[in-house]
């Protein structure tokens, strides 16, 4: 009788607490190299709060936005510690060189000159400027990670690249060396409890800050609809498992300037499921811009074999007042959602 009880519960003992896998654009970009490892060790406000949101939130798993990448990953190591300390230990991170900052020495952005921030492979002063990172309290499958960043943007299927007056914009030279990703696409394999699933990770390029043809509107397009293609087998090698996009698209559904109709197909995907994370107070927004208002552009989407427990964003306290440090820390705001596997 015993045995049997056993046998029972072995199905809920392997069922392990939900995992939450989370996205933060923490906007831990600084003006130059070192200056971000430095506020970090001088707890700079701004650094402190970004800590204490992920302290309250304590995702599993969290893909972070807008951090500088430097080479010996010092700043994340000490983002790291400082975590620890406030209670949240990850013992597993990735992060490598990104896009933004990547020097080129072409003129990528047709303002004639080739040496700017917007020559580069994504825009940035200085190489790092602006990265991501993955922070994980289970193992990284390092020697499993796909890094599709080096993709030209012209050998995406179905790519559509600026032109002006009928030319390639702003050259030939340009298009044959211009990458889709501004920043990275990752995927990035992890030994959860329940089983490897793949975090999926990317921060597209803004809309906006082009001219008629469109360069950067264009370019977002074709980053969020990468994934789409991903997991159709269309470029790259698909997942063969669960997986989790996590990533700030820069791009609302519905409103702002860009190809609104790319996230919303990606959102309607039938590969993954939407869990529309909201605060306490029902919004859906995940970040709060002067002068463009309140948009959705930070996503976690779960791959559809998960179930999906819960979501939400961290903006907002049970009384719908509004958090401080989720505040001090960026204007995006972390987003969260609970995973469990999906019993048949």
């Amino acid at each position: 009788m015993i045995r049997y009880l056993i046998l029972l519960l072995l199905p809920l003992a392997a069922q392990a607490d939900p995992l939450r896998v989370a996205s933060f654009n923490t906007e831990l970009s600084r003006d130059g190299p070192g200056v971000l490892l430095r506020d970090i060790e001088r707890d700079d406000p701004q650094v402190m709060a970004v800590v204490g949101v992920l302290a309250a939130i304590q995702p599993d798993v969290v893909a972070l936005q807008g951090i500088d990448w430097d080479y010996n990953n010092l700043a994340l190591t000490a983002l790291t510690a400082k975590l620890k300390a406030a209670g949240l230990d990850y013992a597993y991170s990735f992060s490598a060189q990104p896009n933004s900052g990547l020097a080129t020495g072409v003129d990528l952005d047709g303002d004639g000159k080739s040496e700017g921030p917007g020559d580069a492979q994504g825009w940035g002063r200085f190489t790092g400027q602006g990265g991501l990172a993955v922070l994980s309290r289970f193992p990284i499958l390092t020697d499993d990670i796909a890094d599709y960043s080096t993709t030209l943007w012209r050998d995406v299927p179905g790519a559509q690249l600026p032109v002006s007056d009928g030319l390639p914009f702003p050259s030939e030279q340009a298009q044959s060396i211009q990458r889709l990703s501004s920043t990275a696409h990752w995927v990035i394999p992890i030994d959860a409890p329940g089983g490897r699933f793949d975090l999926m990770t990317f921060h597209a390029s803004p809309p906006v800050f082009d001219g008629p043809e469109d360069r950067n509107g264009l370019r977002n397009r074709d980053e969020i609809r990468f994934w789409s293609l991903l997991l159709d087998s269309d470029i790259g090698t698909a997942p063969a498992g669960r997986f989790v996009i996590a990533g700030d698209a820069n791009l609302d559904p519905d409103q702002g300037d860009g190809h609104n109709s790319a996230i919303r197909n990606l959102l309607a995907d039938p590969h993954l499921q939407d869990p529309e994370p909201r605060d306490s107070t029902g919004s859906a927004t995940t970040v709060a811009w002067k002068g463009v208002g309140e948009m959705r552009v930070d996503y976690v989407l779960p791959s559809a074999d998960w179930q999906v427990e819960h979501s939400g964003i961290y903006w907002t306290d049970e009384t719908g007042k509004q958090v401080e440090a989720a505040a001090t820390a960026s204007r995006h705001r972390l987003i969260w959602v609970d995973l469990s596997i999906r019993q048949n």
